[in-house]
């Protein structure tokens, strides 16, 4: 594993190991010089090969003929930040573990490690790999949507920005709001070489997968949101026996009106504005009327997923769903006044109705007397033929 260069009578030394450290002599004629060598070898755990949230243990090993020194370790990552490791008890001057800090999918890259001591004088870059495959998107993410809306859902991996010895596998499941019934809508796997495949697992939901589309991102297509399509849609990735997950929380609004239909003369409507689950507590709904004033305002009280407004007049109303000071989503219901002659078919319907009604207690109430008047010439008929039939005489001519 050495060679020496003809020309400089340079000595080099391949695929260096802990046992290569000692004391190197060279010798020529009548000179002698001697060289120390140091050696030091770093290794990680896991291949390098994190998932996020997972905490990466380095070691550090290294070897002299001399007595070895006491050193100090820096450590940078890949955005060049330092990084404060956590030492174990078990450490030695030949030995050294840290604990690194929980990883997350924007660590991977080139990590380094600065080693410092200053008998012997040391200061040595040792430069070493951390591949985190996860999501881009953050652990939690919440997306608005209006009923009959068109929504896409995305996840966004980076997968490709690292070489890896193996390849992963994926799950797009989906659940209810506080349910525990779990949907799954498709299945992917990813070759070490990068090429993704996707199948489509569900019949019964109705979604689609866009076929033009970044290949490190999974999409999925909802064509027509309803109400009950809200929920929890989480993605998972599963890597050498271990996983992570994404999950985005879709948050549907939905605007109703009782009664339905043209606001009549007079009348009254009531205006309901609806999200699928509860809100941050940073947000709330706001029913407002367009040109209208501070009095045609209405807000939803803290932690409320609906808000209610009473109508009295035509005009457009507009339900906004507000977080922070961001208005996310907003859906609004026109609000229509009936035309006259539907009041008057209105007016005239009612007071037929009422004219029905009184003449139908009318003719019950005749009915009613009018049996009641049979019933009880009938009970004297019935009187009367008994009395005869009890009392009868027989007359004879003489």
């Amino acid at each position: 594993r050495s060679e020496i260069s003809s020309n400089s009578k340079h000595l080099k030394v391949f695929n260096l190991r802990l046992s290569d450290a000692g004391i190197y002599t060279c010798e020529y004629d009548s000179h002698t010089v001697s060289i120390s060598l140091h050696v030091f070898e770093l290794t990680i755990s896991l291949g390098g090969h994190f998932l996020p949230n997972e905490v990466p243990q380095l070691t550090l090993v290294q070897n002299s003929s001399q007595p070895l020194p006491d050193l100090n370790i820096a450590l940078f990552d890949s955005n060049n930040n330092a990084v404060r490791p956590k030492p174990l008890p078990k450490n030695t001057r030949q030995k050294y573990i840290l604990e690194l800090k929980e990883l997350e999918a924007t660590d991977s890259g080139p990590w380094m490690c600065h080693i410092h001591s200053d008998s012997p004088l040391i200061n040595h870059n040792i430069t070493f790999d951390v591949k985190v495959l996860g999501f881009q998107n953050p652990g939690l993410e919440r997306k608005y949507a209006t009923v009959d809306s068109t929504v896409i859902l995305s996840w966004h991996l980076n997968f490709q920005k690292i070489k890896w010895k193996k390849g992963f596998t994926g799950q797009l499941k989906w659940k209810q709001q506080e349910s525990t019934t779990t949907h799954e809508l498709l299945d992917f796997n990813v070759t070490a070489r990068g090429e993704k495949h996707e199948t489509k697992k569900s019949s019964h939901f109705r979604f689609e997968i866009p076929e033009s589309k970044p290949e490190n991102t999974i999409n999925v297509k909802l064509p027509k949101v309803h109400f009950n399509h809200s929920g929890q849609y989480q993605c998972q990735l599963a890597y050498n026996g271990r996983d992570t997950h994404s999950r985005i929380e879709l948050v549907v609004m939905k605007v109703s009106a009782n009664p339905v239909g043209p606001l009549s003369r007079g009348a009254k409507m009531t205006l309901t504005c609806q999200v699928s689950s509860p809100l941050p507590p940073n947000a709330h709904l706001r029913w407002e009327r367009v040109n209208g004033t501070q009095m045609d305002i209405k807000m939803s009280k803290k932690n409320e997923a609906k808000v209610e407004v009473n109508v009295s007049a035509a005009g457009l109303w507009n339900c906004h769903l507000i977080e922070g000071n961001e208005m996310k989503i907003s859906l609004n219901y026109p609000v229509e006044e009936a035309p006259v002659w539907i009041s008057y078919v209105v007016i005239g319907t009612s007071i037929a109705g009422s004219v029905l009604v009184f003449g139908l207690a009318c003719l019950c109430i005749i009915s009613g007397i009018s049996w009641q008047r049979r019933r009880q010439r009938a009970k004297r008929m019935v009187r009367a033929r008994q009395y005869l039939l009890e009392n009868k005489t027989c007359q004879c001519q003489q």
